[in-house]
Formats: structure tokens, sequence, C-alpha cells
């Protein structure tokens, strides 16, 4: 894939609920400053020039609503082909589901969640790019700054002991893969997709269940996981301040 551009395509889940939020709808339709999360990811993704198609996984009922969410809610340029296609029982049901109803001329697919709205569509151009360059799956990554302790069972837990945190980062999305690596993982992996025991929380881990190296690159501290209230105030904040 060294030295030509490919065609990217990008899944991007939003089936998620929003009951962390006390919200009717998913959390993919809660607004960051009037916009939908869905909007804003789409449009971040976009922005990156590298994107053709985008795939959104949504709630079984609300395929419209997102659908329309990301149609009137962002400005997604020229030439970017947007689709919905219902989500799955588990997030890595709903990836499997998007990347089938991708076009086959996909050479690298970005998986991307719409509960990380800020990602800078630069950070989206250095997966690319990470890619092209060779690689088979990229992921970014920022470093663990908190105390992490390993603890037991019991009832309250007892520390067993302190993990070395500079070997640690807390991942983000996107995610970046060569479209048929990807592919191959989920068929691999495709077992573990329907119980979320089971299944994996992010891509990588399938294609590192494949004994595939995935490589990591510097993630973004705005491109947090809007989980709760408390994160999409934060959320706002970043954007005051230019994210």
């Amino acid at each position: 894939m060294t030295g030509h551009t490919p065609r990217v395509a990008a899944v991007l889940t939003a089936a998620g609920s929003g009951t962390r939020f006390g919200s009717a709808v998913p959390k993919a339709l809660v607004p960051l400053a009037g916009r939908p999360l869905v909007a804003i990811a789409a449009e971040r993704l976009a922005a990156s020039g590298q994107v053709s198609e985008i795939v959104v996984t949504a709630p079984a009922g609300y395929l419209d609503e997102i659908h329309a969410a990301v149609l009137s809610g962002a400005d997604l340029g020229p030439g970017v082909r947007v689709h919905v296609v219902a989500g799955g029982i588990s997030r890595q049901a709903s990836v499997a589901a998007g990347l089938a109803s991708l076009t086959s001329t996909a050479q690298v697919v970005l998986v991307h969640d719409a509960a990380r709205p800020l990602v800078s569509p630069t950070l989206v151009q250095r997966l690319v790019a990470t890619v092209v360059a060779g690689h088979d799956a990229v992921i970014p990554a920022v470093p663990v700054i908190d105390t992490i302790k390993e603890v037991d069972d019991g009832d309250p837990p007892v520390a067993v002991r302190t993990v070395d945190r500079a070997a640690l980062r807390a991942v983000q999305t996107p995610q970046a893969f060569r479209a048929d690596v990807l592919r191959r993982a989920h068929e691999a992996g495709a077992a573990r997709a329907a119980d979320e025991a089971t299944a994996v929380s992010d891509d990588a881990g399938l294609v590192e269940a494949l004994g595939l190296p995935v490589h990591v690159i510097a993630g973004e501290q705005a491109a947090m996981k809007v989980t709760t209230l408390h994160d999409l105030a934060i959320a706002e904040l970043y954007l005051r301040e230019g994210a």
C-alpha cells in the first residue's frame, strides 16, 4: 500500500444508549454545544480529507433519526457517502455489521466511536498515513497518569501490586486498519460478538488475537469518550478552548 493514496472508509459506531445521560434518545443524538455527537464525529472524520464513505451503526428504531442527524447536522463536504445500518448486540457485532455494508473497494478502514466526537482531522490523517506506510493496524493512545493497582476479588478488595504505568496507554478511536486485515480479524473472532462478556471492547483486540502487531501513535486529550453529563461538560470546555 506504500506510495499511493488509498480509498478510506469509516465505520462510525452510534448504537449506544443514552441511559447514563438520563436521555430518552440514543447517546449519539445527545447534543454537544447544540449539535448531536454523531454529527460532530462524522464531520471531523470528513474534515480530514481522507474519508470517502461513512457507515454509521445505529440502534434499532433510530436509523432514520441518526441518518437525519448526520446529514443535517454535519458539514461533510463533497463526495462523502453516508449510510446507516442497524447495530448489533455488542459493539463488536455493530462494527461487523458496518464493515459488511462497506463497499469492497475500501483499502483502509477507520473504526470510530460517536462518543468521541472531538478527534481532530489531523489525528485521522496521521492514522491513515501510518497504515499507508505499511502497518496493518494503528491505534491512538494517551499515557496513563493515575497510579494503577491490581486488586484481588476480596470484599473489600486488597491491592496485590502497583502496575508500572510507564508501559500503559489509554486507547482511543479512530483505530485504523488495512481493510483486508480488519475483515479477517472480524471473521476469525465472530463467535465472540454475540455476548458482551466475550466481545472485544476494541477492534485492535481482534487483530491482536490474529497474532499481528498493533502499532500505537500519540492520541489527543480532546478525543475523550463522552459517557456522562460531566464528560459532556468537559467536551464543551474543550470546544471553547478550540478543540
